[in-house]
């Protein structure tokens, strides 16, 4: 299995088990993928003063469960939500 297939598979998993609980106030879709980095666009309801920010570190944790570290290293925001990049293999967790 190729990494970038790996990576596409561990990221489904995690939106689909981050969606089964969160769903629907936040619902995470994936944008797009490569050996490196992938986006996830997160949209809903956002509880704002619960931590916008938050709910995309529960997705990393999500993806740690499953084996895939990663790290965050860009958020887009926009009404209604925002596209998180993350990067694989990421080293800032401890």
């Amino acid at each position: 299995m190729s990494s970038n297939s790996r990576i596409k598979g561990l990221v489904s998993r995690a939106i689909e088990e981050y969606n089964k609980y969160r769903s629907p106030e936040v619902t995470a879709e994936l944008v797009s993928l490569s050996d490196e980095e992938f986006e996830v666009r997160f949209t809903g309801y956002f509880c704002y003063t619960c931590g916008y920010y938050n709910y995309f570190d529960d997705f990393r944790l999500e993806l740690e469960d499953l084996g895939l570290k990663t790290e965050i290293v860009e958020v887009r925001e926009f009404a209604g939500g925002a596209v998180v990049k993350f990067k694989v293999g990421g080293g800032s967790e401890g």
